[in-house]
């Protein structure tokens, strides 16, 4: 006994050692991993810009051009009729509540040519309507630490205007970049005079672009090198590097044909930045298919009076010349889902113009409805840089990007013909490059040699004609544009991301982003719309008073336009609280506040299908073509130059490139969207559906079930308890589970349909499925469901359940109520007629 005790102590004693050494042990390793990973203060290392590396070359650099400049004008054009550089003027010249900027005149309509390169002030008119503008965007503007973090890393912001107040829109565009380079045209400026001095003022936010003039010309090949054309120091592919100047033709105005004037140009070789790519090179761009037509050569002369290309427009891209007609409506719906950003190896470095006409009857006819002086509205998306110097892209998933605009035919002043002159408006994050969130022309944002995407990224823009949203309304005097509004929304929001509501940064989160704000723009403009309508009763009135009249038709499109949009942009029936308060504070129904983002996973579940830029382009495109809008494509690959290192990457939706091997089908992708889309809030309608879906149900099914035999009155004396746990139970499965594995995964969602014919069949064919799988189901994983799930009433009823459920998802889209149908049905099945005991556990 005492040796057993004795024993017992030893172990106790080792056990208490053994302990106490795991303990040291582990401090011991806690302290090597504190030591090794508890973050200790670093060396900030500041990475460059690819806007700071640029700048280093003399060409990208506004002070190299001369300000005096000797253009012939059978040669080249102005691009605006005033252009000039904005200045940000001290803070102490600035009295709180103003928003003006300095602007050297770099070009003036000839009864202002005494303006000319001199320094005046720019300012906004004093109009009514400019003022809840102003509000709606001035902000006090301070860094924060996260900003002061992102400069670091190379990002470009406003550092000039940190520590400012009441910043407003010009001061936010003219601060926009470390140095005085913004370029600007101003189509509607006005010459004033105050104390004696000139002033421009204006009521449109300028746009941004890309030279002084520009000219068209067919480039004919570079120059031989040689010490007055030396070779380009850095370009893609093999060495070595050609000149970058180049021998061009220009167009002639008499013939019509590239036989005029030769002259000799330079495109500059960009040099390569933190990509390890120039963002542009004119490395064999005299063979380049896009050029056939010839190229719109943007720029200035260097003080040589060399013409330095700055940017590239292809002519043939914007020509009303498109290279396919698509007619009707569910051609259309196929080309925008399916057919549009296709891209296969051959089509680098080439465009696709395609026209698609819901309604003509002839091709034609479908071209004839574009004249001079129409307008569109753009939907652009971006895709990736793929290749051998390919970028990144996050979970399988190639975001891009997603803008606005406006498009408008127009006569081009060279060739006196058709084309479109588009401007972006670009509500783009703080970004490496310089680019500004704000009006661009398409010289400016796609064209520009120093950071343009056109040469580096694959693009769609959409061009969308639907009269009811691009003409004016004029009910007795009251006047509403729905597109000006539109654009007012886009200003303000473009005007807050430049200031960063005040922190100095734009960031991108799954709620904030391009795609999501643009979209929370257009979200206001409707609400707008529609409150003005509702408070003015000389509208209503007119619009009673003129039923047939065709300005009343084309409001009614405007407003069942609204009505699906609305839904669009909210697709679980919530509005964000951030989108709601920015509609109140600029209709003047809210509290005061100025509105801030909401950046939470909440906001962005709630506008989920405006979270990717691919998404938003398509599923809008879609919806406008559905309500007759008229749509052109224009599709480019990275046009220009040839670099051998990159390739074009189409933008995809999420999970876009977790494909089916061998095809394009990315599954994961397509039941996660019908899930997402499936889930929206039921609306009124949706609930008188589900009534009367299970009152027809019942009409049916009672009489059969009880007639046979199969069904009886028999309400089953159980516990509370167990009778909840049996409805509990019967949501789970069969009515979430079944439901979603037979009719929310595998079919298309009602938002989504091209053709309802054939989601008739497939429907039919998943309703066989459903059918089969109840007698496979009780052989197999479920024997307590036999004999009852091969008898024929229970069959029959269980399919008229699936046809019911399936009719009323086709009506409403809502899961939750075929969930709540098929749970109705199977509950009082159980509880109330005799199916606990033909079925030990809820299956149906």
């Amino acid at each position: 006994m005492p040796n057993e005790k004795l024993s017992s102590r030893q172990r106790s004693h080792q056990r208490t050692k053994f302990r106490l050494g795991m303990f040291v042990l582990l401090v011991i390793i806690s302290a090597i991993a504190i030591f090794l990973f508890y973050p200790r203060p670093q060396p900030i290392v500041r990475q460059e810009s690819n806007y700071a590396i640029h700048k280093r070359q003399s060409f990208n650099q506004t002070q190299f051009y001369p300000l005096n400049q000797t253009i012939n004008p059978d040669l080249y054009q102005p691009v605006a009729k005033w252009v000039g550089r904005l200045i940000l003027p001290a803070s102490q010249q600035i009295q709180p509540g103003e928003d003006w900027v300095w602007i050297e005149i770099q070009h003036a309509p000839p009864e202002a040519q005494s303006l000319m390169g001199k320094i005046i002030r720019l300012e906004w008119q004093d109009k009514p309507q400019l003022k809840s503008y102003f509000q709606a965007v001035q902000r006090d503007v301070n860094f924060t630490k996260s900003t002061k973090n992102s400069e670091t890393m190379g990002n470009i912001h406003p550092a000039r205007l940190d520590g400012r107040l009441q910043v407003g829109a010009l001061q936010s565009l003219a601060g926009a970049r470390p140095n005085d380079d913004v370029i600007v045209s101003l189509d509607d400026a006005e010459v004033v005079t105050a104390n004696g001095q000139p002033r421009l003022q204006i009521a449109d936010e300028p746009v941004l672009v890309t030279g002084r003039f520009y000219g068209l010309v067919k480039i004919l090949n570079p120059e031989p090198t040689s010490p007055q054309y030396p070779a380009s120091s850095v370009c893609p592919g093999s060495s070595p590097c050609a000149s970058d100047f180049f021998r061009v033709r220009h167009y002639n105005r008499v013939s019509r044909q590239f036989d005029g004037v030769e002259e000799i140009i330079r495109i500059p070789q960009q040099v390569f930045d933190t990509r390890n790519l120039p963002p542009s090179t004119p490395r064999q761009i005299e063979t380049s298919p896009v050029g056939i037509a010839g190229w719109y050569i943007y720029g200035a002369k260097d003080p040589q009076g060399i013409f330095i290309v700055q940017g590239l427009v292809p002519r043939s891209l914007l020509r009303l010349q498109p290279s396919k007609i698509v007619l009707g409506q569910e051609a259309g719906l196929i080309y925008t889902k399916d057919q549009n950003w296709q891209i296969t190896p051959p089509e680098q470095g080439k465009i696709t113009k395609v026209l698609l006409d819901p309604n003509a009857n002839s091709s034609p006819k479908a071209l004839l409805d574009w004249r001079e002086g129409d307008k569109a509205i753009v939907l652009h998306n971006f895709g990736g840089i793929g290749g051998k110097k390919a970028e990144g892209f996050p979970v399988f998933t190639v975001t891009g990007h997603f803008a606005f605009g406006m498009a408008q035919v127009v006569s081009e002043p060279i060739t006196q013909e058709l084309q479109f002159a588009i401007e972006y408006a670009q509500i783009y994050a703080n970004n490496a490059d310089g680019i500004i969130a704000g009006k661009h022309s398409w010289a400016d944002y796609m064209g520009n040699l120093q950071w343009g995407w056109a040469a580096t990224r694959p693009i769609s823009d959409i061009l969308i004609k639907f009269a009811p949203v691009t003409q004016d309304y004029n009910f007795a005097g009251i006047k509403l544009s729905p597109a000006t509004e539109f654009l007012q929304q886009l200003q303000i929001m473009m005007a807050r991301y430049r200031t960063g509501d005040g922190t100095g940064s734009a960031t991108v989160s799954p709620a904030t982003s391009c795609v999501q704000d643009a979209s929370q723009a257009l979200y206001i403009a409707i609400r707008v719309i529609t409150g003005q309508l509702k408070s003015n009763p000389v509208i209503q009135q007119w619009l009673d008073n003129h039923p047939d009249d065709p300005q009343t038709l084309r409001f009614q499109q405007l407003v069942s336009l609204g009505k699906a949009l609305e839904r669009q942009l909210t697709p679980l029936g919530i509005v964000r609280a951030d989108w709601r308060s920015s509609a109140d504070y600029l209709m003047g129904t809210s509290d005061g506040k100025q509105a801030e983002r909401d950046r939470s996973i909440w906001a962005a579940l709630t506008s989920w299908r405006t979270m990717l830029p691919r998404q938003a382009h398509d599923e809008l495109a879609n919806l406008f073509l559905r309500h007759g809008a008229k749509l052109w494509f224009l599709r480019t690959n990275q046009i220009g130059g040839v670099n051998p290192d990159i390739a074009p990457l189409a933008p995809t939706m999420g999970l876009g490139y977790l494909k089916i091997p061998g095809t394009n089908i990315a599954p994961i992708t397509i039941f996660l969207n019908r899930l997402l889309a499936s889930v929206v809030i039921p609306r009124t309608q949706d609930w008188l559906v589900m009534g009367v879906t299970l009152l027809i149900y019942a009409a049916i099914a009672l009489p059969l079930g009880l007639k046979s035999g199969f069904l009886r009155w028999s309400f089953t004396p159980t516990q509370k308890k167990e009778k909840m746990a049996i409805v509990l139970q019967a949501a789970i499965t069969p009515a979430i589970t079944e439901e979603l594995v037979f009719r929310v995964l595998p079919l298309p969602h009602p938002i989504e349909v091209i053709n309802w014919y054939k989601w008739a069949l497939w429907a039919t064919f998943i309703l066989l499925l459903f059918l089969l799988y109840h007698p496979l189901n009780a052989k197999t994983f479920f024997p307590a469901g036999l004999p009852t799930f091969f008898h024929p009433i229970f069959l029959t009823l269980a399919g008229l359940l699936g046809l019911c459920c399936t009719v009323a998802y086709a009506l409403t889209g809502c899961f939750w109520v075929i969930v709540l149908i098929h749970w109705i049905v199977v509950a009082v099945w159980l509880l109330g007629f005799g199916g606990l005991i033909k079925s030990p556990r809820p299956s149906a």
